[in-house]
């Protein structure tokens, strides 16, 4: 592929004419797009992308009606860079033009581009629906265009499509007709300019529910017949989500309806194309009665994020991938915000700090990366959706809207919105718009987050004058910092003769001193600053959850780190015996079972007996089984303590009362003793296996497909599963991700999958393959490090290389953690 693979930028497209004619029993397409362009400059070359098409005929047609001349050009598809070059035999002037290809192509199994997904009907029948997923680089294998988020268009689709079919795109139906061989032509209404990774249309043998009104948008969910019970608490996220975004924004929402579709195969979570936004099933169609409370707030969560993108990403646009955090960082932001409207009594704000620390994992790795930094090829572009550019975002975008204040930040937010509708932007032109509506220097401030990787650890110390604040790189292998530094917006709290105090300074350099009186409480007041606190629970004052969940995070990060030992974190965690927030704990538990896998024998007994005296407790104030007036966090805390207790603790009375409450009315409870008894009864299996196949609804599977990886046994089945197509695509990956963290079957895991990397490579979706090496994190002894590293190696995955060499390092540091702490922290037990 060349270096660049921009395309030329003399033709410029405005508009896209697009009909497709899906032949879902053959598994293949045909279409015909008219593109209205304008070409710049005298050219005798067309060059746009195209992709696993086959290109029947193509014209470019000079001028309207009896002055138009069509010219016949060469075609060339060029595999390698994924173009198409129609060459003509005279230069055109500048000026207005059409381009009309016709093209055939294949409904592939690969979940990208236009392809096939299927589904089991109530009746034992197979169905097969034609769906669409372009983002990132994949429009161009169903149409030939300008394939790139810069050449925004408007475009007017029409699908030809069997009788009975449902057919849904992006926007709403204008005309439903029916041609001589008894198929329907329905065309759909012009959209507004968009990028081509965000056109999407799906046809097959679905159902959709009546819609419901956001204030003044139809909204509707699509899904696989029977499922239609399930789509009631999604069309209340969305109309929430929809009418606080266009309050938010001060923005109507540019579309003219929204359908969200369950799409039984799909590689992503949920893809925000206009009006037509695409989930997995288990993301969209839930039913309250059954569903746990992190079942519902996840679900709550990715259909706020797709609609904030309907304005943050699809109406304003990144001008090429570099920028895709633009997107996606803004919109797990706003999915945050708006779920908090929606469910206050969720606290996600506190709930958010468990995906900052995932962040704040891979950042303290040698091999992080910039959030935003150059990106060239597809494969590179591919890879950037991960947790920097996700969670580490949205984690700095809270951190400056709680420095800049919350209407200040979504004034600005409006200002980008209003200046750059139906564009594209670069990152400086956000902080433009922050700059103007705050009159403070964003930019400066927020540079040295987002183009450099990394973050810092603060160092609070009370001095006869002040607090002394220092900054230095924190990294878990302490030989990979360096002398970088940011500008820290730091938030310090004091106590002083009971009259508490919150200071808020930037860190611009090395160290300085803040000149207060007072008893320090915390160094990161409000828990919204991307840093760590070197700090310890000693001191006056009371801690927000937040601020607790940090201090715990915080703690455990040096663990890690080797900046202190595994003995002083238990000490920290047994000083919080009464400890009440859900997102603490999980904090606790994530520790606790860390340090439960680095021992053995009688220290592992012992461990075990002290996590029992800390969280056993806690579970008695709540109580082992749900009790009236009890919030879903409370319900979540008890799921939480159990699974502690019960697969890390191996609390003999806990797993009893678990095995009768796999049935519970509970779902939350329930889901909590599925995961004890899949991690400490290998005889489980058949029951799960039964539960799995014989689900009622989309979270029920996948929550016993995932207890068929924690099973207590090197020979976990659900690895011939995986090989015989039984578990679909888009889940194998993350089925075989969780199997590499099995303590009893990691290795043999490891072993299964460089015996059967082939195979597995190329049925699962390419941007599943790195998400599934995360697994290896866990293969934490000497030996493995070696194997693991042998492997890949000689078997590179190019659209996932930063993600893997990080997952190969945090590899490297968990075991350096079980060299250091196995001998020393068992002796301490």
């Amino acid at each position: 592929m060349s270096s660049d693979p921009r395309l030329p930028t003399h033709v410029v497209p405005h508009r896209y004419d697009l009909v497709l004619e899906p032949d879902i029993e053959t598994a293949t397409f045909r279409g015909s797009v008219t593109i209205d362009v304008e070409m710049l400059e005298r050219t005798d070359e067309l060059v746009c992308n195209a992709a696993d098409l086959e290109i029947d005929t193509a014209l470019v047609i000079v001028g309207e009606g009896a002055a138009a001349v069509e010219h016949t050009p060469d075609i060339r598809l060029d595999a390698e860079t994924e173009r198409l070059h129609l060459t003509l035999r005279a230069d055109l002037s500048p000026g207005p033009a059409r381009v009309v290809v016709a093209f055939r192509g294949t409904l592939n199994d690969q979940l990208r581009g236009f392809y096939r997904s299927t589904f089991t009907g109530d009746d034992g029948t197979e169905h097969t629906i034609a769906t669409t997923q372009f983002q990132s680089t994949d429009a161009r294998r169903c149409f030939p265009c300008w394939d790139e988020p810069a050449w925004k268009a408007t475009f007017a689709t029409t699908l030809i499509v069997d009788p009975d079919h449902l057919a849904v795109a992006n926007s709403a139906e204008v005309a439903d007709t029916v041609d001589p061989d008894g198929r329907r032509r329905i065309t759909f209404a012009e959209t507004m300019r968009m990028s081509t990774y965000l056109v999407a249309f799906v046809v097959g043998p679905l159902e959709v529910t009546e819609a419901v009104d956001a204030g003044g948008v139809p909204v509707r969910v699509v899904h696989r017949p029977g499922q239609g019970h399930l789509t009631e608490f999604a069309l209340d996220v969305a109309v929430h989500a929809l009418q606080w975004f266009a309050d938010y924004y001060a923005i109507p929402y540019p579309g003219d309806k929204v359908d969200l579709l369950a799409i039984p195969d799909f590689a992503f979570g949920a893809m925000e194309n206009l009006g037509c936004v695409t989930f997995r099933e288990v993301l969209l169609l839930i039913d309250p009665a059954t569903a746990s409370q992190p079942e519902l707030q996840l679900a709550a969560d990715v259909i706020n994020h797709e609609l904030a993108h309907m304005w943050f990403g699809d109406l304003v646009t990144m001008q090429w991938w570099e920028g895709i955090w633009l997107n996606e960082a803004f919109a797990t932001f706003m999915e945050t915000s708006c779920s908090h409207a929606y469910r206050p009594d969720w606290n996600v704000w506190t709930t958010f700090g468990r995906s900052r620390a995932a962040a704040f994992d891979t950042d303290a790795l040698a091999t992080t990366r910039p959030i935003e930094f150059p990106v060239v090829t597809p494969d590179e572009a591919e890879g950037m959706f991960d947790v920097l550019t996700y969670e580490k975002g949205a984690s700095v975008v809270r951190m400056l809207e709680q420095h800049l204040g919350a209407d200040t930040f979504r004034d600005g937010v409006r200002h980008y919105l209003a200046t750059h509708a139906y564009a594209n932007t670069e990152t400086s032109d956000l902080w433009d718009a922050l700059e103007h509506t705050s009159g403070q220097p964003v930019r400066s401030l927020m540079d040295g987050w987002i183009y450099q990787g990394g973050y810092p650890v603060i160092e609070a110390t009370p001095t006869p004058h002040g607090i002394e604040l220092r900054q230095r790189q924190f990294t878990l292998d302490p030989t990979a910092a360096d002398d970088r530094s940011w500008v820290v917006p730091v938030g310090v709290r004091v106590v002083d003769g009971g009259a508490v105090a919150d200071h808020r300074v930037l860190l611009d350099r090395e160290s300085m001193l803040l000149t207060v009186s007072g008893d320090l409480v915390t160094a990161n007041a409000d828990g919204s600053g991307f840093y760590r606190v070197a700090s310890t629970l000693a001191g006056p004052g009371e801690r927000t959850a937040e601020e607790r969940h940090g201090l715990v995070d915080d703690a455990w990060a040096l663990t890690v780190g080797g900046e202190r030992d595994a003995a002083s974190w238990v000490e920290l965690a047994e000083s919080m015996a009464g400890e009440t927030d859900l997102t603490v704990w999980q904090a606790l538990s994530a520790g606790f079972a860390h340090l439960s896998d680095l021992v053995e024998g009688d220290a592992d007994d012992r461990l075990a007996a002290r996590i029992r005296g800390l969280a056993g407790p806690a579970l008695d104030r709540i109580g082992t089984d749900p009790k009236d007036g009890d919030d879903d966090r409370t319900r979540e805390l008890r799921a939480t303590l159990i699974r502690l207790l019960g697969a890390v603790a191996r609390d003999p009375e806990v797993i009893a009362a678990c095995r009768t409450r796999l049935d519970h009315a509970d779902p939350t409870l329930a889901a909590a003793a599925l995961a004890v008894i899949a991690r400490t009864d290998a005889d489980s299996e058949a029951m799960i296996r039964e539960a799995w196949q014989t689900a009622g609804d989309p979270q029920t599977e996948q929550r016993n497909l995932r207890a068929l990886a924690d099973l207590p046994t090197a020979e976990l089945s659900v690895l011939d599963d995986i090989l015989r197509g039984d578990v679909r695509s888009q889940d194998g990956p993350y089925v075989l991700r969780r199997a590499l963290a099995n303590p009893v079957a990691g290795e043999t895991v490891w072993a299964f999958v460089c015996a059967h990397w082939d195979a597995l490579k190329d049925s699962f979706p390419s941007n599943s393959i790195a998400r599934l090496l995360e697994g290896i994190v866990s293969l934490d002894t000497a030996p493995m490090v070696t194997e693991v590293a042998a492997f890949l190696d000689t078997h590179p995955v190019p659209q996932g290389e930063k993600q893997i060499a990080q997952h190969r390092e945090r590899q490297r540091i968990n075991a350096a953690l079980r060299d250091r702490e196995s001998a020393r922290f068992s002796a301490t037990l």
